[in-house]
């Protein structure tokens, strides 16, 4: 698909937003890994493969929705983040994009770092296997329970995101008889290019503390004071999808800044900094993703520069990617349903998931792409609007695309670039069941996270 600032074709002018999709692409079978996993394709039967199974077979053994994940990609993404900072620099997963025991196991065995940021993330990390000393435990408001189990598991490291924070953590510890490693999470005042509520560095939100007023000065004062702390480094996030680097180089000059300051006020060079993650990926053709490599360059460039000017010794650098590897590895398999034309309009393509596995559409605005699976098709393109199964009329899953004009019920179609947070934001909504994550590799499948049954939701309902 290609955008243009031109103006659309008559049938679709009053339809589609400006700058958005407005003439069907060259060829609708083609499948761009720009947006797909690295090992899907077609057959000689024009069906969609990946790991060499193809969709019909998945749909018939798992059913749909089902999100198809390739465990290759996934593996050969993580390596590549992990060679490209290479062993002077910590690549941490970031278990919220998607998280199982399953993907545990493959980050230990690629040899990442694990970010998690709730006592759930935690408990499945270290159920999985994961070393204690490679997890780092986030979150705006930790309860004591979960600092204390984070703790007594002896996490690598705790990010403080409040001064509360800090003398919780230090508290805990000092009972425990421990001294914890902690980062102090600051908010830097930088506005990445991203939707408003996944930008995580300007002030006026709930991360951090703000380098702005000193009062990140203050907490690095505090965390020094207490014993039962240990302060290993600073911390800035500045948001998510993002591809524009200029955002990291303003971060890290102002957190080189702060280091600056923290050696001239206690004589400490603190001997680490995390620059979160954010890097985005693609969702559609338009989409230009960097890579791991360029990525490493740049950020490793941009702090040793900082830090020559400011006459510090460059720290070690964290990143914490989470969507760059896991979200192209994985598409969302659906059956079609129903296919509605609105004359003049568009045409609804109703699927038997929604919402409930995907709310990035409805809560970010998020765009995406789509692909009919089951077969090849020579029909003309319709504009199509890709809808799920709820009482909601904001459950859209893809708001416009092009599918074949001979579109019906009981076609697989596919959403491509859904493995980040998909599942992880999944809901009960109208109590529709959580689809599973197939894992496929080398010609096989397997269910990491098996589809939930009416049994699962009533065993929770004790009244």
């Amino acid at each position: 698909m290609s955008r243009s600032a031109h103006p659309a074709g008559p049938r679709h002018a009053d339809v589609l937003p400006e700058g958005h999709y407005y003439a069907p692409p060259a060829d609708l079978n083609a499948l761009d890994h720009k947006v797909w996993a690295q090992t899907v394709g077609r057959n000689d039967d024009g069906v969609v493969t990946v790991g060499g199974v193809d969709v019909k077979t998945l749909a018939e053994e798992h059913g749909t929705p089902a999100y198809v994940l390739d465990e290759a990609d996934f593996r050969a993404r993580a390596r590549a983040w992990r060679t490209a900072f290479g062993a002077d620099a910590d690549v941490f997963y970031a278990g919220k994009a998607f998280l199982s025991r399953a993907v545990v196991r493959w980050l230990n065995e690629e040899g990442l770092n694990l970010d998690v940021c709730s006592g759930g993330e935690l408990a499945t990390a270290l159920s999985a296997g994961m070393p204690a000393e490679r997890i780092a435990f986030h979150g705006n408001n930790k309860s004591t329970d979960e600092i204390r189990r984070a703790i007594e598991a002896g996490v690598g490291r705790i990010v403080l995101d409040s001064f509360q924070e800090i003398v919780r953590v230090a508290h805990i510890a000092q009972s425990l008889g421990k001294r914890q490693k902690v980062q102090i999470r600051i908010t830097v005042g930088v506005e990445a290019h991203t939707h408003e509520f996944i930008a995580t560095a300007h002030e006026d939100q709930k991360f951090g503390i703000p380098l702005a007023g000193g009062q990140a000065a203050e907490a690095v004062r505090r965390a020094l004071q207490l014993d039962g702390l240990e302060l290993i480094g600073i911390h800035s996030h500045i948001g998510s999808q993002i591809f524009d680097m200029s955002g990291f180089e303003v971060a890290a000059h102002r957190v080189v800044g702060l280091l600056r300051d923290i050696r001239d006020e206690h004589g400490v060079e603190l001997p680490e900094i995390d620059l979160g993650g954010g890097l985005g990926i693609a969702y559609t053709s338009d989409d230009d993703p960097r890579e791991p490599h360029e990525i490493a360059k740049a950020l490793t460039e941009i702090v040793t520069r900082e830090c020559e000017a400011a006459r510090l010794r460059t720290p070690r650098i964290s990143v914490e990617p989470g969507r760059a590897i896991v979200g192209p590895t994985a598409f969302t398999l659906y059956e079609v349903g129903t296919v509605k034309p609105l004359d003049g309009l568009r045409t609804y393509v109703s699927v038997d998931g929604g919402m409930s596995d995907n709310i990035r559409t409805a809560l970010y605005d998020a765009e995406y792409s789509v692909a009919l699976v089951s077969r090849t098709s020579a029909a003309e393109p319709m504009l199509a609007r890709v809808v799920g199964k709820h009482c909601e009329s904001g459950d859209i899953v893809v708001k416009d695309a092009f599918l074949p004009a001979d579109l019906a019920p009981g076609d697989l179609i596919a959403v491509p670039a859904t493995g980040a947070y998909c599942r992880s934001m999944a809901s009960n909504y109208n109590h529709v069941l959580r689809p599973p994550v197939v894992a496929v590799k080398d010609g096989e499948a397997r269910v990491i996270v098996r589809r939930e049954t009416e049994e699962d939701l009533l065993r929770l309902d004790v009244g």
